[in-house]
């Protein structure tokens, strides 16, 4: 069976769609899968298994990206073409089923948008995938533990818990909950990522950085060795929650009830204020902390 996958530009999107592959790969073992992505997202899909190609889609002016992403696919004869970008191309290729998805703004979590596309309830949870090695430079990384990993970085400034909680945050949970924890902070490639880590690795003297050192396989298996990730809404808060690690995602201008993480051990954390549009400084240090603590305590969700 030959199965086409069409994800998303944007790592958490991309990391949200894993659920829908891996129920893919378990109703199929022995399909093989085209999996067509942006470049930021091809990390997601590097270890998944099953997975014959991915073709990486990079943006061109007027579109044309469309059309060369057909040309590269539309001579195979595919079992199935998923489409959640809800593009044309998955009409325009031969097919024996199509799944495409629906435009426009729907309620609910993305998640359950995405799942909707092959009429699955409940949506499957996400999951991450990472080999040996991957799992080999985590544990020289991050040896022993309980590890504190922090992501305080984002692709919008508005997203941003301000650094100086974050810093009152690991010493409360490394004294509290965790005490004598280790903590490591993670972000992305780029002078803007480093720039927002930068504040918190330097009050935190003994912190590992990992910002822009890791493959996202790597940043998945060092993201399964934590006790706990704290982290602004980001493509890495996403990521821990599909490695199964206990995630609180951040939230004040983006809206949780769509983008919250969704693991077995993962919650949203919300700022005072509307829904979706409050800022970030409207989080307190001791909420997180409440929920870091409760989160700690909770049990394993089958």
């Amino acid at each position: 069976m030959r199965i086409l996958f069409v994800t998303s530009t944007r790592i958490g999107d991309a990391v949200l769609s894993t659920g829908l592959l891996d129920h893919l790969l378990r109703t199929h073992p022995a399909a093989r899968i085209t999996v067509a992505c942006g470049p930021v997202a091809e990390g997601v899909f590097a270890r998944m298994p099953g997975r014959e190609r991915t073709i990486v889609v990079e943006k061109q002016p007027l579109s044309l990206h469309w059309p060369l992403l057909w040309s590269r696919v539309a001579f195979t004869r595919w079992d199935l073409v998923v489409d959640l970008r809800g593009s044309a191309l998955g009409w325009m290729v031969p097919a024996a089923r199509r799944a495409v998805m629906r435009g426009g703004r729907r309620p609910g979590h993305r998640l359950g948008h995405i799942a909707s596309v092959l009429g699955l309830e409940p949506p499957p949870l996400p999951v991450a995938w990472w080999d040996e090695a991957d799992a080999g430079r985590a544990a020289a990384l991050l040896p022993g533990g309980p590890w504190l990993l922090v992501g305080p970085t984002a692709n919008w400034a508005g997203k941003v818990w301000p650094a100086e909680r974050f810093v009152d945050l690991a010493r409360a949970v490394t004294t509290g909950p965790l005490a004598g924890a280790r903590v490591a902070v993670l972000g992305g490639p780029g002078h803007a990522e480093r720039a927002m880590a930068t504040p918190v690795l330097d009050a935190l003297p003994g912190s590992v950085d990992l910002v822009g050192a890791l493959t996202l396989p790597e940043a998945a298996a060092c993201l399964s060795r934590a006790a706990l990730f704290v982290g602004n809404d980001s493509g890495l808060m996403h990521l821990s929650a599909a490695a199964g690690t206990p995630t609180l995602g951040l939230f004040g201008p983006t809206p949780a009830s769509e983008y919250g993480p969704a693991g077995r051990r993962a919650r949203a954390v919300l700022a005072d204020g509307s829904p979706g549009s409050a800022p970030m400084e409207a989080l307190p240090v001791r909420r997180v902390l409440d929920a870091a603590e409760a989160l700690l305590r909770s049990p394993v969700v089958a």
